[in-house]
Parts: C-alpha cells; sequence; structure tokens
C-alpha cells in the first residue's frame, strides 16, 4: 500500500544562517513519502540564493522552492506554503527549527492507527544558535489519545502546549475545514490557529522530544519575553482565551486570570532567556 504524502513546510525570511540546516533535517527523515515545500518571504539577506543553490546540487526533487512576488508578512506567508501543500498531512516549520530523524515516521503511524485524531504533537527540546541543548518543554501532561478541549482549556490557564508548528503535524482536511493563519494576530498566530484544530479534535501525545526550537534574542518569543513587546503579546492572549471562551465554557473572571497568569509565565520565560540565550 502507497504510504500518504506528509508536506512540510518551510517560510523563510532572512534566515541563510540556519535554513540548510533545517532543511537537510527533514530531507533525513526515516520516512521518504514527502514534499519539502520552501517559500521565501523577499529575503533581504541571501536566504533565496542559498537555497536555490543547495537545490541545484542535491537534485533533490523532494525540495520544492518558491519566492513570493511581494513581502506577505508571517501569517501571510504560512498560509502560502500551506495553500501549495499537496500532502495528506501538514508539518510547517520555522527556518531555524529541526525535528528527530524518526518524527514523520512516528506521527504518520499515529495518523494512520487513530483516524479520530487530527493532531499529533511532540515534545520540545531547547537548543541555542550553536545547536547546544539548554532545556526541553513538555506538552499537555498525559499522553496518547487526548481530547483536544481539555488541553486546551488546560493550556489558558497555565502556559501555551499547542503553539510552536514544528511539534504539530495536522491532517490537511482539518486545514481545508477550519482555515489557516488569522493574520490580525502577530505573536500566537499558531495558538490561535492550534486551539482552532484542538477546540473541535481528538489529539494525540508523543513524550518524547522528537522536534527542537532554536532560541535566539531576536525571534518573536524573545521581543515578547524580554518586555519589547509583552503588553501587545498580552492583547492578542487575551482576544485569543475570549475567541475561544465559549467553546471552553470559560466564564469572565477565567479569562482575566489567564490574562494574569500569561504575563507571570512571560516574566519566568524572560528570566530564562537572561540565563541561557547569549
Amino acid at each position: 500500500m502507497e504510504q500518504p504524502l506528509v508536506s512540510v513546510c518551510i517560510p523563510a525570511y532572512n534566515n541563510a544562517d540556519t535554513i540548510i540546516e533545517t532543511i537537510q533535517s527533514v530531507l533525513a527523515q526515516t520516512y521518504r513519502q514527502l514534499e519539502l515545500i520552501v517559500v521565501d518571504d523577499r529575503s533581504s539577506d541571501d536566504t533565496w540564493q542559498i537555497v536555490q543553490q543547495f537545490r541545484q546540487e542535491t537534485g533533490d526533487e523532494r525540495l520544492l522552492v518558491y519566492q513570493n512576488d511581494k513581502n506577505l508578512g508571517m501569517a501571510g506567508n504560512w498560509n502560502r506554503c500551506m495553500e501549495l501543500c499537496r500532502g495528506d498531512y501538514i508539518k510547517l516549520l520555522c527556518a531555524d527549527d529541526l525535528i528527530h530523524e524518526t518524527l514523520l515516521e512516528r506521527e504518520v503511524a499515529v495518523m494512520e492507527e487513530h483516524p479520530e485524531v487530527n493532531l499529533v504533537q511532540t515534545d520540545t527540546r531547547f537548543v541555542d544558535m550553536n545547536g547546544r541543548t539548554t532545556g526541553f518543554y513538555r506538552r499537555y501532561h498525559k499522553s496518547g489519545v487526548v481530547d483536544g478541549k481539555k488541553a486546551c482549556r488546560f493550556s489558558v490557564f497555565t502556559r501555551d502546549y499547542l503553539g510552536a508548528p514544528l511539534a504539530n503535524l495536522i491532517r490537511r482536511s482539518v486545514y481545508e475545514t477550519w482555515g489557516g493563519f488569522d493574520p490580525s494576530f502577530v505573536f500566537i498566530i499558531d495558538y490561535d490557529f492550534f486551539m482552532r484544530i484542538c477546540c473541535r479534535s481528538q489529539i494525540y501525545i508523543i513524550h518524547e522530544p522528537l522536534n527542537s526550537f532554536r532560541i535566539r534574542n531576536d525571534s518573536n518569543t524573545s521581543r515578547v519575553m524580554n518586555g519589547d513587546k509583552g503588553d501587545v503579546y498580552l492583547g492578542e492572549h487575551r482576544r485569543l482565551v475570549e475567541r475561544y471562551a465559549k467553546e471552553l465554557h470559560l466564564a469572565r473572571w477565567q479569562v482575566r486570570l489567564s490574562v494574569f497568569i500569561r504575563r507571570c509565565m512571560s516574566v519566568l520565560g524572560g528570566i530564562y532567556l537572561k540565563i541561557f540565550v547569549r
């Protein structure tokens, strides 16, 4: 039986220093039935030229490269990537992320075994710009098949267990049904997208750090946790919780509590960055 196709998307913008390592981690997967879609959002550095050269040198036909006619911004480019997908399953990676060589094989096996599941998630390893491990991020505490709505509700009162695209594999059908990334968000567009899926689905959690998230000072995460965009982030979080309050059966005081908890978590995150990110 032919294996299902997996579409891995890398939306790129000024990632010349890391994108080849990200691409290589995808092409090295033990699961071979994949297409890797790289969409450059009119980078001002050498990202586009580097990816084109790599494509020519390797001749790997699974690697498909595109460049937008104009800069679409984060949400616009992420959605452009999704529009180009042909696979049964979709994973989106930022252009400095890394994935373990067995990740897709493990995730696809879950999807094939559990047709009721729309999203598979794994734990995350934090790495610095030199690839050194600086910490780990464990997802929602249960393993296996989980009621997505319960995970969403737990997340709004603790921390974001749903975001970070590299940690999630989804069915293409849910993207086609419920839409892509909302451009009205800047800092939590991934949280909103995966909240939308998890609120209406069964999900599956593998508690192994099979993906690596690179911590860097110029990322959105760092800008929020270091205080530069903290207020904007908290405003987006409030809007996110209010958007799903009815589905999650949240009262107004619980929305306020969620925002307070998120503020505290941002402070703690800022301390982490000061200690571990150089």
